[in-house]
């Protein structure tokens, strides 16, 4: 399998741009939120832990098999960043696999900008083309379990770590 590059996506209403080092200090503000780790746990980054982590992660995976792809969420119309989307691929037997996740910050929630974000990621993946993709959601995250619905993913009743993983096999093509 070849190394995946995030490039950008643009659905109705968003942008996705691939992580830089340059978007720390504003996603650190969009993420500030302690609500954001009810499920995942932790707290809010500061713009120096961010920019650290953002900087491990732009540098990509130390297994040249795994691609780390990394997008902050743009709206448009407010020129904001509003949140994030990611996905790691692996190879699998039966091709790639893509776990994705996303997150919006507190402010942008319930406008449907996890949902759109989320399935312009996966429409992207198809194109790689990536076969799989996946979700690990916490049982009780009603929000997140939507945007999987939303996104064509179904749960699986299998467990990780306690969350839900959540599955879709999508169409790929070449391009």
């Amino acid at each position: 399998m070849r190394t995946l590059v995030a490039r950008a996506i643009s659905t109705s209403r968003l942008e996705l741009l691939p992580l830089r080092l340059e978007h720390a200090e504003e996603m650190a503000a969009v993420l500030s939120d302690p609500a954001l780790h009810t499920f995942i746990g932790g707290t809010p980054d500061t713009p120096d832990a961010l920019r650290s982590r953002y900087q491990r992660m732009i540098a990509g995976s130390p297994d040249p098999g795994v691609s780390w792809l990394n997008w902050v969420i743009r709206l448009r119309d407010e020129a904001c960043l509003t949140g994030t989307v990611q996905a790691t691929v692996v190879p699998s037997d039966d091709g790639p696999v893509a776990e994705i996740a996303w997150v919006v910050g507190t402010p942008w929630q319930g406008r449907g900008i996890a949902t759109e974000a989320a399935r312009g990621l996966v429409a992207w993946l198809g194109r790689q083309p990536v076969p799989t993709v996946v979700a690990h959601i916490h049982p009780r995250h009603r929000a997140s379990a939507a945007v999987a619905t939303a996104t064509g993913l179904t749960p699986t009743g299998e467990r990780h770590e306690g969350e839900v993983r959540w599955r879709r096999s999508v169409s790929t093509r070449s391009g």
